[in-house]
C-alpha cells in the first residue's frame, strides 16, 4: 500500500476573523479561521491560522513546522465554503493551472479512454467525439509542450486553461462521479 499523500501548500480563498458566524459557538470562544484551496490535489480545507491570512496567500499546510497555520481543521465540501471563497475560486484556480502548465499539458499528452464508449478528453467542458479525434491525432504526432502549442495545433480547441478550470469546478462541485483532478 503506497503511503498517503497530503496537500503541502494552499492557497487561501477567505479568512474569517472570528470564525463561522452560524457555527452557535458564543462570540469569545470563536477561532480564526481560514478557508484554503491545496495546490495539489484541490482539497478545500479549513485551517486555523496563526496569524492574519489575506485572500490569494499561499500558505505551507504540509507535514512539519507551519509558519502561518496553526493546524487543519477539517476538509470541506464546496457547499461549505462562503460565498466570498466560492467567488475568489475560479480566479485562483486559473492562476494555478497556469502555474502548473507543464502537469495540465501532461493530461492532454497522456488521456486514455474510460470505457469503450468514452474518454478523459471527453471529460472536459467543450470537447466532444470530434474535438477529441483532432487531439489524440495531433499528439500522435508530436507530444503537446503548451497550452498555447495545443491551441496552435487543433485552432478550434477552447482556451485550455479555462476548460481545465471549468473542469476541476465541477469535480469540486461534485457534478460528475469521474475524478480526473480532483481527490
Amino acid at each position: 500500500m503506497s503511503p498517503k499523500k497530503y496537500e503541502t501548500e494552499a492557497i487561501v480563498l477567505d479568512y474569517l476573523p472570528s470564525g463561522h458566524y452560524g457555527d452557535g459557538m458564543p462570540s469569545y470562544k470563536r477561532v480564526p479561521i481560514a478557508q484554503l484551496l491545496g495546490t495539489n490535489f484541490f482539497s478545500l480545507l479549513e485551517v486555523v491560522p496563526k496569524e492574519e491570512l489575506s485572500t490569494y496567500d499561499r500558505v505551507f499546510i504540509g507535514k512539519g513546522d507551519r509558519a502561518k497555520i496553526s493546524h487543519v481543521k477539517r476538509r470541506v465540501h464546496y457547499n461549505e465554503l462562503t460565498s466570498y471563497a466560492k467567488s475568489e475560486l475560479e480566479e485562483i484556480l486559473k492562476v494555478v493551472v497556469t502555474e502548473q502548465e507543464e502537469r495540465f499539458v501532461r493530461f492532454f499528452n497522456n488521456a486514455r479512454p474510460i470505457s469503450i464508449r468514452s474518454h478523459q478528453l471527453e471529460l472536459l467542458p467543450g470537447i466532444g467525439k470530434k474535438l477529441m479525434k483532432e487531439l489524440l491525432a495531433e499528439r500522435e504526432k508530436k507530444p503537446f509542450e503548451s497550452f498555447h502549442d495545443i491551441q496552435e495545433r487543433v485552432g478550434s480547441v477552447p482556451d485550455p486553461v479555462h476548460m481545465l478550470v471549468k473542469r476541476i469546478l465541477a469535480e469540486l462541485n461534485e457534478e460528475d462521479r469521474y475524478k480526473v483532478f480532483v481527490r
